[in-house]
């Protein structure tokens, strides 16, 4: 396919900024609905693309996440400001648990001058930045650790976790599907963190707008399960009737958090 200037314009603001919507790519280059239909239609038909209700992506794999590194880089604006959000929430002396996942990572380094902390993890990045915290106590689950990740999954992962109940469990996510189905790609970290969720009297999901309508393979949980959903952009719709319907808070990271009401 011969890509015409505006095609690789478009293509550019996808890979850069991650899903967007019709209307804000139609305001983002000057031109109409109708225009930018066409050229996502033509997009996705050449494999570029992959189209969602009101929106665009880059094509994504269900059964293979994103190299790690890669992911690291991706949004990392978005993810420390959501990282953020989650650490003015967050109060001193409480405990957490934190799982896999470069937000969640992100996390770790905004908690740094929190006090009294009680942290049990099963992602060695976390524990090696939280452990330069002399008020804050790490406690590293074992298991098997991925080489991709560093994250620790497995029998002996789970087994581990169940021995506590932690204030908050924060957990990090592949994909929101419009169902409200949150979703993984291993089988057996899906398995660790639905763990995490039982454990945790309160359970906090750290997602950027990437994740919406981004599909993967196995089920972890419903939306309708957690607390507080904290992200970088109103969710599209149906997440915002979705949360709603479960009774699941939305935090926008910059915008004016409800709880300091």
């Amino acid at each position: 396919m011969n890509l015409a200037p505006r095609h690789t314009q478009l293509l550019d603001e996808v890979r850069a900024h991650g899903p967007q919507t019709i209307e804000a790519l139609a305001e983002r280059f000057g031109v109409t609905l109708q225009t930018v239909r066409r050229d996502v239609q033509r997009l996705a038909e050449a494999g570029l693309l992959s189209r969602f209700h009101g929106g665009v992506r880059l094509p994504v794999s269900t059964t293979q996440n994103i190299a790690y590194r890669q992911r690291q880089a991706m949004l990392a604006e978005a993810k420390t400001g959501i990282a953020r959000a989650i650490a003015q929430r967050v109060p001193n002396g409480c405990s957490l648990i934190l799982n896999i996942g470069t937000t969640i990572e992100a996390v770790a380094h905004e908690l740094l001058h929190h006090r009294g902390l009680r942290v049990i993890t099963n992602n060695l990045h976390i524990a090696a930045v939280l452990s330069t915290n002399p008020d804050c106590e790490v406690i590293v689950a074992g298991g098997l650790v991925r080489a991709s990740d560093q994250g620790i999954v497995g029998e002996a992962t789970i087994d581990f976790m169940r021995q506590f109940k932690a204030d908050i469990g924060l957990i990090g996510i592949s994909g929101i599907e419009a169902d409200g189905t949150l979703r993984d790609f291993d089988y057996r970290e899906v398995k660790v963190a639905r763990t995490i969720i039982e454990q945790s009297r309160e359970v906090w999901l750290a997602a950027d707008h990437s994740k919406f309508n981004r599909p993967a393979m196995v089920e972890l949980a419903r939306l309708d399960e957690i607390d507080v959903v904290f992200t970088d952009a109103a969710p599209p719709e149906p997440f915002g009737e979705l949360m709603a319907q479960g009774d699941v808070q939305c935090v926008v990271a910059g915008e004016a958090d409800p709880a300091d009401a």
